[in-house]
């Protein structure tokens, strides 16, 4: 009985995925509020009511892409502010931003339309884990002797602007993907300059 329903569990979490997988394929082309879940399923060969044996609506599926999108990522945000000097933790940071969208587009692209899209439990998913990145980069800059004194509320805030920065990072590298090696170059270098003003601000801080 316990190997059947290993097996059912299985099989489950395979559809699942596979919806998962369709609806982001489809949202290459469109936004989360114009799909519909007949789409999803017809992509997948399964009938639609099977849908809400895993998700509630689109918007559920939605959040669940939002998870697999970013959740995986607190490691690597984490690293990429890990006690270092300037050059080296910015320089590691647009390497990892570059890897990521290279290897994770069609997640790097749903997060970008859809944190201002228009399905709110998304934005709010998406706002929440981008909160939780905050917090994590906080907790590695305040191991940084240059924050010393610095009040909780302040180096939340320089937190949120490196968060920011590695968003639009890794948009302008998702516009490159198909650019020559040159033009990648030069956003890497855009965004290793653009994370060196912040670090500039930062020693000249007097909030």
């Amino acid at each position: 009985m316990s190997h059947t329903l290993g097996i059912r569990q299985a099989q489950k979490q395979k559809t699942r995925q596979a919806l998962l997988d369709a609806a982001l394929g489809l949202l290459e082309e469109q936004s989360l509020s114009s799909l519909g879940l007949r789409e999803v399923t017809r992509a997948v060969g399964v009938a639609p009511t099977a849908f809400y044996r895993h998700f509630r609506s689109t918007a559920d599926l939605g959040v669940a892409l939002v998870e697999e999108a970013l959740g995986s990522l607190h490691p690597m945000i984490r690293q990429t502010v890990a006690p270092a000097d300037s050059g080296q933790r910015i320089t590691r940071a647009v390497e990892l931003i570059a890897h990521h969208v290279h290897t994770h587009p069609a997640h790097v692209r749903f997060i970008a339309r859809e944190r201002h899209g228009g399905v709110q439990p998304v934005r709010e998913a998406i706002r929440d884990q981008l909160a939780r990145f905050a917090e994590e980069v906080k907790a590695e800059l305040a191991k940084d002797p240059e924050s010393r004194g610095w009040r909780d509320d302040d180096l939340l805030m320089l937190a949120h602007l490196y968060v920011d920065q590695m968003l639009i990072t890794a948009s302008l590298f998702l516009e490159t993907l198909e650019a020559p090696e040159e033009e990648r170059e030069r956003v890497a270098q855009l965004a290793q300059q653009q994370m060196r003003l912040i670090s500039v601000g930062r020693r000249h801080w007097l909030g």
